[in-house]
């Protein structure tokens, strides 16, 4: 007859998962101690051998998670505007091309600061909206990179008023342009699509600043900003539109990435980042500051090497 071994003295017994720990205990010292010992096979160790039999997700083998060079197009952000000073570009901490350590910026993480000063290219522009990203796209192209960063579509819904705002088709075809040109001429680029900041936030944040409301004043993202401590019903059904019409661009963002097989959309990770005052410019509280842009800097460095799984058509 087999017998349970009793309590070890001077241990102290432990109730994690006590009932399943004991049989499992007993039927071990009785098949491997006293050899003839009967009782049921337990079925734990037979599923936990088929899970550890299981094949790792196949890394999408389209996709270079160190990628040798790097273009980046887009609006103010990637110029850096307004972190450094009030009104001007700053590139040098641009989160995609800058040199600025406290950045660290994405081309500085994958290709050091030596290979980003020499095989980085910042071709975004100040104001741009995505009717001028083909044109900034092909301009990136001819530099045949091997990764291509994208932020744009803020200045699409940064208008003087919503019925200003590009129309989400528009919007759709100029991106969905803008990556036909790139594959024109650089069809084995990878491209890291970065979705439009939640403006609503950003207005929600920055309105705790009287100097960066007077700033706003001077008409920036009027459509978002314009009577920034009105919270009356039109100021807010005003900037739920804007909203909307944001979310509705990273949709499209989404979609028109989605069919390009070297693409990667940040899965909305820009927009849905809680920032706070601490990451947004000191002069008009709405652009990321320094931290700001060291926050996007590290979201783009996670997604571009992540090892996703290969999409089920490519394993």
């Amino acid at each position: 007859m087999c017998r349970r071994p009793g309590p070890v003295p001077g241990r102290v017994r432990t109730r994690f998962r006590a009932t399943a720990v004991r049989p499992a205990v007993a039927a071990l010292l009785c098949g491997t101690v006293l050899a003839g010992c009967a009782g049921p096979p337990e079925r734990g160790p037979e599923r936990d051998r088929s899970a550890s039999s299981a094949p790792s997700p196949v890394p999408d083998p389209l996709w270079d998670r160190s990628p040798s060079s790097l273009a980046a197009v887009g609006d103010s952000i990637t110029r850096g505007y307004d972190a450094c000073g009030l009104l001007a570009d700053c590139p040098e901490v641009s989160w995609a091309t800058g040199s600025d350590p406290a950045v660290d910026s994405l081309a500085v993480r994958l290709l050091g600061a030596k290979g980003a000063a020499a095989r980085s290219w910042n071709l975004a522009r100040s104001g741009a909206r995505m009717a001028e990203l083909p044109a900034q796209m092909e301009r990136a192209a001819a530099r045949k990179p091997a990764l291509v960063t994208v932020m744009a579509g803020a200045n699409d819904a940064c208008r003087s008023s919503t019925a200003a705002m590009t129309p989400v088709a528009e919007f759709r075809t100029g991106f969905a342009e803008a990556l036909r040109r790139l594959r024109a001429t650089a069809p084995t680029a990878q491209v890291y699509v970065a979705s439009v900041p939640d403006l609503k936030r950003l207005w929600s944040e920055g309105r705790e600043n009287p100097v960066g409301k007077q700033v706003w004043k001077l008409g920036l993202c009027a459509s978002m900003l314009g009577d920034a401590d009105d919270l009356g019903p039109a100021a807010e059904r005003r900037r739920a539109l804007v909203d909307a019409r944001v979310r509705a661009y990273n949709a499209a963002l989404r979609e028109v990435c989605a069919a390009d097989e070297r693409c990667r959309y940040d899965d909305g990770a820009v927009f849905a980042y809680r920032f706070t005052g601490e990451q947004l410019s000191p002069w008009d509280w709405f652009h990321p500051g320094r931290d700001g842009q060291g926050r996007l800097a590290a979201l783009a460095h996670r997604i571009v090497t992540d090892a996703r799984p290969a999409p089920p058509g490519r394993r």
